[in-house]
């Protein structure tokens, strides 16, 4: 009953933002940062010197995000220190954050203060959507002490999607908190974000997992970690937008996770929301599916000499 009445609440508020869409509503002016430590995109990436040994790429997912820290707290407890990470969307928010220095006992703390809608900045006069963005960008830059990705504790490459073209590009300097707002600008609800004068929206639109990012820095081991939907657990009242949507995405996903040297795709439930209780189980389900891996990870590590990490 309490599902279905938070449910009806949401549905609510969707049915009034798609009435006021169709008003003439005055639009904030386009975001667009010039300041010097302004993001540099990249179409593709150089060797790393030195290259990493061990990669860790996560996924985009929204609510689904959750589940990364989960994974990450049962890596860390095995002792497996990647030495850079890869983000999309979500994923970038918490690679962020993991490069920087914050442990998973740490990010669950921070995600348990208050979750992500402590940082939407709802706005009817968004530009294109209906949030703003910057709540997330001031966020990330009070935890992160204004850092630039080049200066974190461990590599960090932030991927985002080049608005005019749909182009995948990678961010491996300058403001993180930026980069991080380009990489979650979802079209359609958060506004894109302007660097330079070109404008970037989220990573999800291109590369939802960016192995190819972690192979072309040079990696030596990619643990890639989708937390997309299963397509098994599509269940049969699924919209059909949402099925057309997860097509689409599995399109841009499956050739990206082929090329990782090992996959953890948590399975969580079909439809996920910002309510603490699917933080929860996400979580559950990023740390149940990983430790049920983690024998035949270790495995692999050992036998490419990586299991130190």
């Amino acid at each position: 009953m309490k599902r279905e009445v938070s449910r009806g609440r949401r549905q609510a508020m969707l049915g009034l933002l798609t009435g006021l869409s169709g008003c003439a509503l005055p639009q904030a002016q386009p975001f667009n940062y010039v300041e010097a430590d302004s993001p540099s995109p990249h179409t593709a990436i150089s060797v790393f010197d030195p290259p990493p040994r061990l990669a860790l790429v996560l996924g985009s997912g929204g609510p689904r995000g959750y589940a990364h820290i989960g994974a990450l707290r049962v890596l860390e407890e095995a002792g497996i220190r990647p030495d850079l990470v890869v983000g999309s969307s979500v994923g970038s928010l918490i690679g962020a954050f993991w490069a920087y220095g914050y442990g998973a006992e740490q990010l669950d703390e921070i995600a348990n203060s208050g979750g992500p809608l402590t940082v939407f900045d709802f706005s009817l006069f968004a530009d294109r959507g209906w949030i703003r963005g910057q709540r997330l960008q001031d966020f990330v830059n009070e935890r992160l002490g204004s850092a630039s990705i080049e200066h974190l504790q461990r590599r960090l490459i932030v991927a985002a999607t080049r608005r005019e073209d749909r182009a995948p590009v990678f961010f491996q300097s300058g403001s993180v908190a930026v980069a991080v707002r380009a990489s979650s600008a979802v079209p359609g609800f958060v506004s894109p974000v302007g660097i330079r004068g070109i404008e970037y929206v989220d990573a999800d639109e291109s590369l939802p997992v960016a192995v190819r990012a972690a192979r072309q820095a040079g990696a030596q081991y990619v643990i890639a970690i989708d937390v997309s939907a299963r397509p098994e657990s599509t269940p049969s009242n699924a919209p059909r937008a949402l099925i057309e949507r997860d097509r689409k995405r599995r399109a841009r996903i499956d050739p990206e996770v082929a090329s990782a040297d090992f996959l953890i795709h948590p399975d969580m439930d079909y439809f996920a929301g910002p309510y603490r209780a699917y933080f929860t189980q996400a979580q559950i389900a990023g740390a149940t599916t990983t430790r049920e891996l983690l024998p035949s990870l270790l495995d692999s590590l050992e036998k490419r000499g990586l299991r130190s990490g």
